[in-house]
């Protein structure tokens, strides 16, 4: 091609990028991707911008591997950048993210990793970026010779937008192939049941995954562009992981702590919570050194306080656990406590007499004490009662002021459970004393 006519072709593409834009995109979308990227790197960066704005993510990013990190630091300069964001979430290799971010001057660099720092368990921490979205009026034919032309991919949904990229609708993959390859997209699309801003919280997503059966849920940005999607196995493996982490996070375990992190990590992680566990037992030590004298007296006493002790702390496990789960799947809320801390309550009452019972008989076969069966009767009723309410409150405290309902948790109930076991096991028996 000689330059006047490549000069031709320059000229003749800047008039159809600044004036039909829209008409642009969709036939650059059925070029190679290379072919694409030769004709963009020949024009200024001013001159494409919108191109840049309108063309899907996942393309742009295709064509931005086969350009120069000096046009690629260019572009990102002039782009918006929550826009310019959603193209490097499509590039699927990190050091070439990187490189891009760091070759852009240091004001927009700032701005796009703003734009990149999405909350962590947000929509946008957990969306793919990588997704296929086209103008309501392809025909099924064009949109089936770009999914041709693009890597394979198991596309279960394609997603429409207007020419400012807001998100109007969802085409089923099924529908796109079983249609006439004349229909146009808006005659198959349908809205989404839910949509879903970048910054939606982890439990939020949850709800409506679970609400609404989907397994595909679109992000949109704070100007209502379409970003992204949360797919269903993804949000799995989120909840997966912090279910795990709760785990360690209710003993006093860093989340970030793995099986094989260094010791001195986990030291660091795990001591201070070890120093407040010491504490907390030091505190149910001193309950029983109250009754030092009655426990010297009769010394079967110090036999039973293990089981008093155990099976209240069962009973405030139990309440924990349903309490939490309850918090994390907001079928209660804060508000709730009072029903939350009765029901607790009642189970507890009901579980504690019959644990009780079963306690008695066999503390009266052991001790052949009427007055020991006694006191170890009432006392496991009253302890299993106050450690089921704690159980149900200790999660509501921790969520009302603003903490992590299951952050040490238990170091917390295990705390009560000891006293309320220790203390009602041994006031009762001190003022019941003349029966043993």
């Amino acid at each position: 091609m000689s330059e006047s006519s490549h000069l031709i072709d320059n000229q003749l593409y800047q008039v159809l990028f600044n004036k039909y834009p829209t008409e642009a995109v969709r036939q650059l979308e059925q070029l190679d991707t290379n072919d694409v990227a030769k004709i963009l790197n020949d024009l200024p960066v001013s001159r494409t911008l919108k191109i840049w704005e309108r063309i899907s993510p996942q393309l742009a990013a295709r064509i931005l591997e086969e350009l120069p990190d000096s046009y690629a630091a260019e572009l990102m300069q002039k782009i918006e950048p929550n826009r310019g964001a959603s193209i490097l979430l499509a590039i699927t290799d990190l050091d070439r993210r990187e490189q891009i971010i760091a070759a852009t001057d240091q004001h927009a660099a700032k701005d796009l990793k703003r734009a990149l720092a999405y909350e962590r368990d947000s929509a946008g921490a957990l969306m793919e970026a990588r997704v296929m979205y086209f103008r309501p009026d392809a025909l099924v034919s064009e949109v089936i010779n770009v999914l041709k032309s693009r890597p394979r991919r198991a596309y279960r949904k394609l997603y429409t937008v207007d020419e400012n990229n807001h998100l109007l609708g969802m085409v089923d993959i099924e529908d796109l192939a079983l249609s006439d390859h004349d229909n146009t997209l808006s005659q198959l699309e349908s809205t989404p049941p839910a949509v879903v801003s970048v910054m939606a919280p982890k439990d939020e997503l949850i709800s409506i995954f679970e609400s609404h059966k989907v397994t595909d849920l679109p992000v949109v940005d704070f100007e209502n562009r379409f970003v992204g999607v949360v797919r269903y196995h993804t949000m799995l493996e989120a909840a997966l992981e912090d279910n795990s982490a709760d785990l360690q996070t209710m003993v006093g375990v860093s989340r970030d702590e793995r099986a094989l992190s260094p010791a001195s990590f986990a030291f660091k992680k795990r001591q201070p919570w070890l120093q407040i566990n010491l504490l907390t037992a030091f505190m149910a030590a001193a309950v029983v050194g109250i009754f030092q004298n009655t426990i010297e007296t009769y010394s079967m006493l110090a036999v039973l306080l293990p089981v008093v002790a155990g099976q209240s702390g069962n009973t405030g496990a139990q309440a924990l656990a349903v309490t939490l789960r309850g918090l994390a799947l907001k079928e209660i809320y804060p508000r709730m406590w009072t029903r939350v801390m009765f029901k607790e309550c009642k189970a507890a009452l009901w579980n504690g007499i019959a644990v009780a019972t079963t306690t008695a008989i066999a503390v009266y076969f052991w001790s052949d004490s009427d007055g020991l069966t006694f006191i170890i009767f009432i006392s496991m009723i009253v302890s299993m009662v106050i450690a089921g309410v704690a159980g149900a409150v200790i999660p509501m405290m921790l969520t009302v002021s603003g903490q992590d309902p299951a952050q040490s948790s238990t170091i917390f109930l295990t705390t009560i459970t000891d006293i309320a076991g220790f203390f009602s096991f041994l006031g009762i028996a001190t003022l019941f004393i003349t029966m043993l």
